[in-house]
């Protein structure tokens, strides 16, 4: 019993001389076709995804182009100021609530949402909009606009809703005057 449990521990894989044969080739074939393939990767013109244009001029001041060049406008602090047109302030500050209903505010164009706040009136709808209600932080949480874009901001929306409000004035002071 001992006897055959060492003979199968020697048996290897390889019986026959033909076999023999086609593995020394295989061992030899193998490696070479593999090599072959890997030299011929590597010195192609063209390789799918190889790199870019990284290196050119044009790339390379693009990267190192100052980021205040790219899009930004630069506003004069001590120059007067401008104020914004009603969609204008809608597409920087409301839109992020009022765009999708957020918070449960009601929607741009919603005429069933919108509804109630314009029975409230004119009057009531701006206070809420210049001291904030519920969620909605006072001036739509940007501190940096006038009194008049916000009252802009809330015709826009309220009229493009159902609503009728008048624009709002604009009142000069003296110093605007001047």
């Amino acid at each position: 019993m001992s006897d055959t449990h060492e003979d199968h521990e020697h048996e290897s894989a390889i019986k026959t001389p033909k076999q023999l044969i086609v593995a020394v080739i295989a061992a030899f074939a193998v490696p070479i076709i593999c090599i072959v393939l890997l030299v011929q990767f590597v010195t192609a013109e063209k390789l799918p995804a190889a790199g870019s244009d990284s290196q050119a001029p044009e790339a390379v001041a693009a990267r190192i182009q100052p980021v205040s060049d790219i899009g930004y406008t630069f506003k004069d602090a001590s120059g007067p100021k401008q104020l914004l047109a009603g969609e204008q302030i809608f597409k920087t500050t409301c839109v992020a609530c009022h765009g999708a209903g957020v918070a449960g505010a009601p929607k741009f164009g919603d005429a069933a949402a919108w509804a109630p706040r314009i029975k409230q009136g004119y009057d009531k709808v701006l206070d809420h909009a210049l001291h904030g209600l519920n969620a909605m932080p006072a001036k739509g949480g940007n501190p940096d606009l006038d009194d008049v874009e916000v009252a802009r901001a809330v015709v826009y929306m309220v009229n493009q809703s159902g609503g009728s409000f008048k624009e709002p004035e604009v009142k000069m002071t003296e110093a605007a005057a001047k």
